[in-house]
C-alpha cells in the first residue's frame, strides 16, 4: 500500500520516475494498484534493482531521508531547506531517497547521499508514515526554485555517483593495504571519508586525479627502487 501510495503522490506533484530496491511486496498487487488510483502507469514503469548502488546509476547528486534527529554524525535540514538543492543543476540525474517502512535506511545505505534530510514532526508520535513522509518531500520539490547560492561549477562537472563509488572502493582497497585502516573498523572509517567527499560534491576531472594519485602511490609502493614511474592520469 506504501508503494501505491507513492506513485499517487508522485504523480500529484508531476514525479514519475520511481526506483525499487529490492522490494518486498508486489507492485502489481491490488492493494498497491488500489492506493494507486489514477497514477498506476507509474508502478507498470518503476525500475527494480537489487542495491542503491545501481538506483543511483547516472545520478550526480542524491539526498536520503531519515527519522532520526538526535545524536547524527551529520547534518539534518528539512525538507524546505535541502531538496531544491536537488534541483540545481537543471537537467541533471538526481535521487531522493526513502527507507524502509519499518526501519528506514541503514547506515551503510545513507553512505550513498551526499545531504540528509529530516522531516520535524511532534514529539508525541514523531513517527511518519512512509507514503506521508513522500508526500511531503514531493510537495517541496514542486514548490518554485528561490535563487541559491550555488557552487562555482558548471553542472556537467558533477561527477556521477557510479564513479564517485569506485572511486570510494579504490581507497578502501588502498588504506587497508597500507594498513590505516583494519577489516573490522573499516566500515566506520569510511563512512568518515565518505562524509567529507560528499560534502565536496566531486567533479568527474577531480575523482580522476584523486584516481590517478593513489595509482601512482600503488606503484611506488610496489616498486621501491625503480626510476621510471607510469603516468598516473592514464587509465588502468
Amino acid at each position: 500500500m506504501n508503494v501505491g501510495s507513492t506513485a499517487r503522490v508522485m504523480k500529484n506533484f508531476g514525479l514519475e520516475h520511481l526506483v525499487l530496491v529490492n522490494p518486498q511486496c508486489d507492485r502489481f498487487s491490488p492493494e498497491a494498484m488500489k492506493m494507486a488510483v489514477h497514477a498506476k502507469e507509474i508502478l507498470e514503469s518503476a525500475i527494480v534493482v537489487d542495491t542503491i548502488p545501481q538506483a543511483l546509476q547516472g545520478c550526480v547528486s542524491a539526498i536520503a531521508t531519515t527519522g532520526r534527529d538526535l545524536h547524527c554524525p551529520f547534518p539534518l535540514e528539512t525538507p524546505r531547506t535541502a531538496l531544491p538543492w536537488l534541483l540545481e543543476p537543471t537537467n541533471q540525474p538526481a535521487a531522493l531517497i526513502f527507507g524502509r517502512e519499518d526501519r528506514g535506511l541503514t547506515n551503510e545505505e545513507l553512505n550513498y547521499a551526499h545531504r540528509f534530510v529530516h522531516i520535524p514532526s511532534s514529539p508525541v508520535y514523531p513517527s511518519l508514515n512512509l507514503a506521508s513522509a513522500v508526500g511531503i518531500c514531493c510537495y517541496e520539490l514542486a514548490q518554485p526554485i528561490q535563487p541559491q547560492p550555488t557552487l562555482a561549477m558548471t553542472s556537467t562537472e558533477l561527477a556521477p555517483l557510479e564513479l564517485v563509488e569506485a572511486y570510494y572502493q579504490q581507497l578502501e582497497s588502498f588504506l587497508l593495504d597500507i594498513g590505516y585502516l583494519y577489516p573490522h573498523t573499516a566500515n566506520s572509517r569510511m563512512e568518515k571519508f565518505r562524509q567529507i567527499y560528499n560534502r565536496a560534491h566531486l567533479t568527474t576531472n577531480e575523482v580522476a586525479m584523486l584516481r590517478g594519485l593513489f595509482r601512482q602511490a600503488e606503484w611506488a609502493i610496489n616498486h621501491p627502487k625503480s626510476q621510471n614511474s607510469p603516468d598516473p592520469n592514464q587509465e588502468p
